[in-house]
Formats: structure tokens, sequence, C-alpha cells
């Protein structure tokens, strides 16, 4: 599955000494999924790199949290639990590829947030989430939403940026058929967050940014879900 991607280890190297790393929000974009999801005891990211919402949901009361990726530097995630007064080590780190990885535990959330879309299959990575539920499992998946206008920013001023993205993954009929063959219930897909836009934090980007930041904050006037201006799509069920 690996050789179906959109990225490659060098693409998230390069993305992470860009990325800016420090202190957690105090909501998230998925903050109404946090009430029922802090049910669980146990979480996973997948490619969770660095761990910030591994560590969100440490703070939400879910004390055994792991990230998996295949491009972890332990060094950013100790300081990230330095910088949240986190104890050391609360953010189990899991080197690998997804799609080899092999485990007989089973998690109570299982969560991945800009994963999915770097990949070909959708449905296979899809139910290889599914395949990581314990028998009270919830799934939250959040992928971009580039079908709209943050499409044509990103393609107007950072077109490799959007060829990193399997566009075809943010058709919301479509993984609303992919979960029906899960056998998942509560299931929703939908688009959520207020409009915005963005450009990666990238030093080409860096004269870029500044007016795309305006753009965002005008389009917030106009908070209209729906494919046009929603950043974000939530997949959400559980077992």
């Amino acid at each position: 599955m690996r050789e179906n991607s959109f990225t490659d280890k060098a693409h998230w190297e390069e993305y992470w000494q860009n990325y800016p790393h420090g202190g957690l929000p105090e909501k998230m974009v998925f903050s109404p999924f946090v009430p029922q999801l802090r049910e669980g005891k146990s979480f996973i990211e997948i490619g969770g790199f660095p761990g910030s919402h591994a560590a969100f949901f440490y703070r939400q009361g879910v004390r055994d949290v792991s990230i998996l990726d295949f491009y972890i530097d332990r060094k950013i995630v100790q300081k990230l639990e330095e910088t949240n007064d986190l104890p050391a080590g609360t953010i189990q780190c899991i080197e690998s590829d997804f799609f080899t990885f092999t485990t007989e535990k089973r998690y109570d959330i299982v969560f991945s947030c800009g994963f999915i879309e770097h990949f070909e299959d959708t449905e296979a990575v899809i139910q290889r989430h599914v395949g990581l539920l314990s028998d009270r499992g919830q799934l939250l998946i959040l992928l971009p939403n580039f079908l709209g206008l943050n499409g044509k920013v990103q393609q107007w001023f950072d077109k490799p940026n959007l060829d990193a993205h399997n566009l075809a993954s943010m058709d919301i009929p479509r993984l609303k058929g992919i979960m029906r063959q899960t056998g998942l219930r509560e299931i929703s897909v939908d688009y959520i967050g207020k409009p915005m836009v963005w450009l990666e934090p990238k030093p080409e980007n860096r004269g870029k940014r500044r007016w795309v930041k305006l753009l965002s904050y005008a389009i917030k006037l106009f908070p209209v879900k729906g494919k046009f201006l929603s950043p974000y799509i939530a997949i959400y069920a559980r077992k």
C-alpha cells in the first residue's frame, strides 16, 4: 500500500522541519465529537507524529495514548510533552508503516487527521483504521476539503502540496458509500469547521501566507457549511 502513497518519507521529514511545535489549543476543530470520544480509555492516532492530538486526548482524561507513524522524531515528541506539562513518556511512539503494522491490541479511539487523503485506495486505508477498533471502539477521521475554495488556493499558490493529496478521497458521497461497508453504526460523514483557507508553513510560502491569511479572515464572515468554504471533512462511527 505504501507504493500507492502520494508522499514519501523525505516529504514528511521536510514538512516537520518547517512545522511550528508549541502549546495545545483549548479547542480543536473536532471538539463537537470530544464528549463521546473521551468515554474511551485508549487512543491511537494513525500518522500521529508529533503527538499533539494524543496530548490533547490525554488532557481529556484518556490516559493510554499512542501515535503510529513511519516518521517519528522522539526529541520533538519529548519537547511537545515538556511544553505542555505532560509526564515524560506519556505519548507512546510506534514508528512503523501503517500498512505492515500488526498488533493484538485494539483501541477505544482510532483517530487520524490529514492521513487518508495521501493514498490512492481510500477504502483500504479506512478499513485498516476499522481493524484497530476495540469492541467499544469509536472512529474519527479528519481530512481537508480541497474540492472548494481551499483547493483553488493550493492550486494557485502551492501546487506541489495539492498534488500530494488524493482529491477523490474528499468526495462525501463516496466516503459515505465506503463507510456503509464497514459494519459500523452511528455513521456521520460531513463538512466541519468555520470557513478557512491556508498554506503550509514552508519557506517558499512565507510571503504568500500573509495574503492567504487575510483571505481566510474575510471568508469567516460567511459561516456557510458546504463544499465551497468548509475546510475539513469529519468521518465518525462506532462499533
